[in-house]
């Protein structure tokens, strides 16, 4: 072996290690005889001369100290599929602010969520009783285990969370130190957009809220209310002659506590436009805990009210965990959830408990079986090969159903806050199952054009591009605007349009174009879809669209609360793709079609479509124009 005074020789012909090899524990030991950086192998003390000095900070500087970060996943799928509304104007803002016409659907879902959940039966006078009658035992264990959690700084918020103060409807500000229950249960969200972040500003605010004596109108707990008066008072109202919702905006607590009042039949949208948006403004966490903070509040109070309060507001979270989309179930979050079951089953609060729970593991189960659906795609895939015969072997309409089908499975598994997330964020990752979507959509559009573009002879190019013009007029028939408009992009793309057709084939296509034509802001397609009864999938880039240009052309906040104008704007465009995804499909899968589709992975890349178009037609040979090319 060489000694340490004599690296140079080593240095020329030996490689310098990378994070990246395979180097056992042994190896890494050894002292090396050219320099490293530290998170590859130890180094021996500087003062050591082991090493020359040559080998400066400043020389070894482009040594990376951790593996390059991965370059940031761009929007590729979902910015692909909305290519059809790239000439997107400004739709009138009464677009946005019309009524939704699923109130009856809304109603009905919370009816069927009741009966599901057993939630009619969770607010029986039993539970009233036990809840107002503790064991004699309690109270005194309750005062020892919160000395101890004040003395450790430990976990004394349990104890306080169900004070006997707070059995009588009172806030529990006033005695010991109850900051850091507050802390745990309830972040105040006197920033705009409360986060984790915000946690010690909060903090500070709420200790001086509770060692004031006297709180003025302004440092009242939102969440306490319980006045309908006062709620209101305390929000924005639209102005009489103004379009929108009556709401316009409010504070996050009072829109929360808003939300909670469900009994009223005028606050059925209201409250579906505050659960469907509530993440633009609120982290799910956070919610959950107000939510929980102010059920507690009143729960133990013998005051019929207030006992229905408290029933409306453990509906509205249950509601919320139920909603939770699966990427949102992370083990804080379900860690979070578990303590509040354990915290209910606690307080003898058992009927509660178990509505919870279920809502809990039906959730997790989904999960489960979303990774497991996951792990059998590779196993699933089938090769070229297994594709029978040609397009022409299937019937038009049958071609339609299977299309429906396999884009329903896809629609009616993308989660309403995916989309709302991807028009604010634009992060695939986010909206996982609307990536998914639009990846298919795209697939079948490049599968579209290449089968097209891979046939010699003129006549058979001529011959599939009507087959498709005739798959098309079926999925119109079956309100699959998506695979409809999958196939047009594909024969209106450039490399297809741009070779000789015959002019009936040529007037046909166009036709089947003024439904995706963007004058008005695409009113022909907008006025179809209204009129639309469900079963139908609908072409999502649109709202993607509506939705980006809402959250850009419209502020987070009006004098510093919540603009719910503008979340009354995105439920509205939501509204239709919840009224879809509610009526399913009843078609019969054909595994002959589906086989031949081959999961649309068989297509050409698009410079391989042009190099294909271009050897059919060079590029000066003119074509002869359409009536709709000659206009523009």
């Amino acid at each position: 072996s060489h000694s340490s005074d004599s690296p140079g020789s080593r240095v020329s012909y030996e490689r310098h290690p990378s994070q990246y090899d395979n180097i056992s524990e042994e190896d890494l030991q050894q002292v090396p005889p050219f320099p490293v950086y530290t998170p590859i192998s130890p180094l021996p003390p500087c003062g050591t001369g082991a090493f020359p000095t040559e080998f400066s900070a400043s020389e070894s500087s482009d040594i990376p100290e951790s593996p390059p970060p991965l370059p940031e996943k761009k929007s590729r799928h979902i910015l692909k599929y909305m290519q059809f509304v790239e000439d997107y104007s400004e739709p009138q803002p009464s677009v946005f602010y019309q009524t939704p016409q699923s109130e009856s659907i809304y109603e009905q879902r919370n009816k069927r969520f009741q009966e599901v959940y057993g939630f009619n039966d969770s607010f029986s006078s039993t539970d009233s009783v036990h809840e107002l009658h503790p064991p004699p035992a309690l109270p005194p264990k309750q005062r020892q285990l919160s000395e101890s959690a004040n003395e450790e700084g430990g976990e004394g918020e349990y104890v306080n969370l169900y004070s006997s103060s707070q059995a009588n409807g009172e806030l529990p500000h006033s005695k010991g130190e109850p900051s850091a229950v507050i802390d745990d249960v309830l972040e105040d969200p006197a920033p705009p957009k409360p986060s984790s972040n915000s946690k010690e500003s909060t903090d500070i605010e709420r200790r001086q809220k509770s060692t004031d004596s006297g709180q003025s109108e302004d440092e009242v707990d939102e969440l306490s209310l319980i006045d309908h008066k006062e709620i209101m008072s305390r929000l924005t109202l639209k102005q009489e002659n103004d379009d929108g919702p009556d709401v316009r905006a409010g504070s996050g607590d009072i829109l929360l506590v808003h939300a909670t009042e469900t009994d009223r039949k005028d606050l059925v949208l209201y409250c579906e436009a505050f659960l469907t948006t509530y993440r633009t403004f609120i982290t799910p966490e956070d919610l959950i805990k107000k939510l929980h903070y102010r059920y507690t509040t009143f729960c133990h109070s013998p005051d019929t009210f207030k006992k229905r309060v408290s029933k409306n507001t453990f509906f509205v979270l249950v509601r919320v965990v139920d909603e939770l989309c699966l990427v949102e179930l992370t083990d804080d979050i379900l860690k979070q959830l578990m303590d509040l079951v354990f915290r209910l089953v606690c307080n003898g609060e058992l009927s509660l408990a178990r509505v919870l729970r279920n809502n809990i593991l039906d959730k997790v189960e989904q999960k489960k079986l979303l990774r497991y659906t996951h792990s059998l795609k590779p196993l699933a895939a089938r090769g070229v090969a297994a594709r029978p015969g040609t397009l022409h072997d299937f019937r038009s309409h049958e071609i339609a159903d299977q299309l429906t089908l396999l884009d329903a499975e896809l629609f009616y598994k993308i989660e309403i806050p995916e989309v709302l997330l991807w028009a604010k964020e634009q992060n695939e990752e986010k909206s996982p199952n609307l990536t998914q979507f639009t990846e298919h959509f795209n697939n079948m559009s490049y599968w579209v054009r290449s089968i097209i573009i891979l046939q010699e002879k003129a006549q058979d190019r001529e011959k599939l591009l009507l087959k498709f013009i005739k798959i098309m007029k079926h999925l119109r028939k079956l309100n699959n605007f998506n695979s409809y408009l999958a196939i047009l992009s594909a024969l209106d793309s450039a490399p297809i349009r741009r070779l000789e057709w015959q002019k009936q084939t040529s007037e046909g296509l166009e036709e089947y174009c003024t439904l995706i034509d963007s004058s008005s802001s695409f009113r022909a397609y907008r006025a179809a879809l209204a009129d639309v009864e469900p079963p139908c999938i609908p072409y999502l880039g649109l709202i993607l669209q509506d939705l980006t240009f809402v959250h850009l052309g419209n502020p987070d906040l009006i004098d510093g609360k919540v603009n719910f104008s503008k979340r009354w704007q995105q439920f509205n465009i939501l509204d239709s793709m919840r009224r879809f995804q509610q009526v399913h499909y009843d078609l019969k899968r054909n595994d002959d079609i589906v086989s031949f589709f081959n999961d649309f992975s068989d297509h050409l890349a698009e410079e391989a479509l042009w190099e294909l178009s271009l050897k059919i037609k060079p590029r000066n040979i003119t074509r002869r124009k359409t009536d709709r090319e000659e206009k523009t």
